[in-house]
């Protein structure tokens, strides 16, 4: 399906819109550093009364309350602010759902950086350096930190997906680990099921800090190195490459497969989760834009489709590959089974 296109009369407001499109991220970032969304969890309030809890200005917290009124993650009725049931889900720190953290990865100056030569990035096609994924970038250890609420409700429906295929005592694989929690949520999902987790030796630290913390620490291994370079041992009744292959283009996403195939036993599940545009690369909107984060930040990654992903399986040795849209998110699991 196409975007939805306007057949509204030409105006320049998307065009200022697009331009100025800083200040969204921004405002929202400013406004969880200073507590907004947790203040007006409290409970509706003036700017006076938000101004005192956020240990602001009358000034700024009028402003900055307006803006984010105007963008829908606020309401204002009366001079009084409230939260959206938005910003009640998903921006105050008392709700288990909160994914403020995120803003401390996804502001970070490095990943702003890339974007403010873009032009020379299209015309070339490719970066000249390696970008966010050069070699035990500390940006990562951010995000094992500071991802991990937005990633969570992604790691059930991937355990479940797995767990349909493989069964019993098995060995899992967690390829580019970062927080863990995918394959810490496949040993709480599986009693018996043991994980070894590969990433750059700090950001392991995060992964081994949640594995104890959700009680599985008996059964999670580590596994420090690139996921390029280390021997993986094995054989392992399944892998997880979760967020990672869009990093690096088509021939090396098939050459990691290939290495993945052969830690594998016959059988065994190789499990990515990806942002799968539909085969237009528009639709739908949030994984068709996420292809512009990859040719701004990394050499020569992608959104890839379903059909280019299933390629690259096919060219590894697998078969059977499957998509598995997650309900309500803009990841698809993608699954092959080793021949």
């Amino acid at each position: 399906m196409q975007p939805k296109q306007s057949t509204d009369a030409p105006s320049p407001a998307l065009v200022f819109e697009l331009l100025m499109g800083h200040q969204k991220s921004t405002a929202l970032s400013a406004a969880i550093e200073v507590g907004l969304f947790r203040a007006l969890g409290e409970g509706p309030a003036d700017a006076a009364t938000l101004a005192k809890r956020c240990a602001s200005s009358d000034r700024g917290i009028r402003i900055l309350a307006d803006f984010l009124t105007v963008n829908g993650l606020i309401r204002k009725e009366n001079g009084v602010y409230s939260n959206t049931p938005t910003a009640s889900m998903f921006l105050d720190p008392k709700s288990p759902a909160c994914i403020a953290a995120a803003a401390r990865f996804l502001v970070l100056p490095d990943m702003y950086q890339s974007y403010l030569h873009l032009a020379d990035t299209v015309r070339a096609g490719t970066l000249e350096h390696d970008g966010t994924v050069q070699a035990e970038n500390p940006i990562w250890v951010e995000f094992a930190h500071s991802m991990a609420p937005m990633m969570a409700p992604l790691a059930g429906p991937l355990g479940e997906t797995v767990l349909s295929i493989v069964k019993g005592p098995i060995r899992v694989l967690d390829i580019a680990a970062g927080h863990g929690l995918f394959g810490i949520t496949i040993a709480k999902q599986n009693p018996e099921a043991k994980i070894v987790a590969v990433d750059w030796a700090p950001v392991l630290e995060v992964a081994r800090a949640n594995a104890a913390k959700a009680g599985v620490e008996s059964r999670y291994e580590l596994l420090p190195g690139s996921a390029f370079d280390v021997e993986y041992g094995g054989p392992f009744d399944a892998a997880l490459l979760t967020n990672f292959l869009h990093h690096f283009d088509r021939p090396t996403c098939v050459g990691l497969l290939r290495k993945v195939q052969v830690a594998l036993r016959p059988g065994g599940v190789c499990a990515t989760l990806e942002f799968v545009p539909n085969e237009d690369r528009v639709s739908p909107p949030l994984p068709a834009a996420f292809a512009l984060t990859m040719l701004a930040g990394t050499r020569g990654g992608d959104a890839y489709t379903f059909s280019e992903l299933k390629s690259m399986y096919q060219e590894a040795g697998f078969r059977d590959m499957a998509a598995h849209p997650i309900p309500n998110s803009p990841h698809t699991i993608v699954t092959g089974v080793k021949a």
